[in-house]
């Protein structure tokens, strides 16, 4: 609160007093307000107010309070945005999301190669790679957000329900492979729900879903041969590039398989961390992926006039001016898809 309150250039206990509904702030207070927490004024009159349930950090025991708190406040106003766009909208643009039918039951690890294979087969993906997994999960009526929030490496990802739909809450900035295996695993919290033996930890399970997800075993086997005594890091990079899974990732795939065995694993590894490839690998990052169903959504609402410009403008965080402009080019910069 003395935080803002500097940044504001008013008194903690105005704040204090507005939070508390003790007094109104005037419009310039307001814009005040506003600039120090980089949101328009329209932010403090949506009339959509949502609660996250069920959150779930992937990894966040280092990670301060506040810094938590502010990652839900991040996404809960990514969501609220898109609640309110969906009201203007006729039909609602995000499908139910549900399980394939004919899962099986996971005994062991080893059966999540099958379970990954129905799902993807369920869903029309067959065993190639998939080039761009938002787009697909949020088909499937998964709604994935990205945040600034998300940072570091002591932070792997949110998941959350909002009104009994999955969300899915990426880094913006992250690597695409570390965007796809945290998407990936938490579509197998998700898959494997009540589908998974007690003795099994579900962190571990969804891991192997991840891997088996984004590069089917067939595809393993094809691209690897069924047994190696080492893999070139060369070969794994091309890998990657094709699927995009880590250099990493596909040393997991290769000894779940029984490609390599777990001594050559381990010396697979041990090559990577004297390297200091566990942390960046080398040769290119894998080109991270930007959710666009809502861009799209705006721009149809606005083209069938259910929104104004200015509406428009403050759905997706922008002036109206830069609005018009993009509107005018008629394409869009790899910026405005950030919002």
């Amino acid at each position: 609160m003395r935080a803002l309150a500097e940044k504001a250039q008013i008194s903690a206990m105005a704040i204090s007093k507005y939070e508390n509904n003790k007094s109104t702030p005037s419009s310039g207070v307001l814009l005040s307000i506003a600039g120090a927490l980089g949101v328009r004024v329209e932010y403090f009159f949506r009339t959509f107010k949502v609660q996250l349930k069920e959150v779930e950090y992937r990894k966040h025991s280092k990670l301060p309070k506040k810094t938590l708190v502010q990652i839900e406040g991040d996404v809960i106003e990514q969501i609220e945005r898109f609640l309110e766009l969906e009201e203007f909208l006729p039909v609602s643009p995000v499908e139910p999301f549900k399980l394939p039918n004919d899962l099986p039951f996971i005994e062991s690890y080893d059966d999540i190669e099958q379970m990954a294979s129905t799902v993807r087969h369920a869903w029309g993906l067959g065993d190639n790679p998939i080039p761009d997994l938002i787009d697909t999960l949020e088909e499937k009526g998964v709604m994935v957000f990205q945040s600034n929030a998300l940072h570091g490496e002591r932070f792997d990802g949110l998941a959350a329900e909002v009104n009994g739909i999955p969300v899915v809450v990426v880094g913006r900035d992250w690597p695409g492979d570390r965007q796809r295996f945290t998407l990936a695993h938490e579509l197998g919290h998700l898959i494997l729900n009540d589908s998974l033996a007690e003795d099994l930890d579900e962190e571990k399970a969804a891991n192997r879903f991840s891997g088996a997800f984004l590069v089917p075993a067939s595809e393993v086997l094809k691209e690897l041969g069924n047994r190696r005594s080492r893999l070139e890091p060369v070969e794994l990079c091309v890998l990657k590039s094709a699927y995009g899974l880590s250099m990493q990732g596909w040393l997991h795939r290769a000894v779940d398989l029984g490609v390599l065995s777990k001594s050559a694993y381990t010396s697979m590894c041990k090559l990577f961390a004297m390297r200091g490839w566990r942390k960046q690998e080398p040769g290119d990052q894998y080109p991270a992926e930007k959710p666009k169903l809502f861009m799209q959504l705006v721009f149809r609402a606005y083209a069938e006039e259910l929104i104004t410009g200015s509406r428009a403008a403050e759905l997706l965080g922008q002036s109206l001016s830069s609005f018009r402009a993009m509107s005018k080019k008629g394409f869009c910069e790899p910026e405005a898809v950030n919002q």
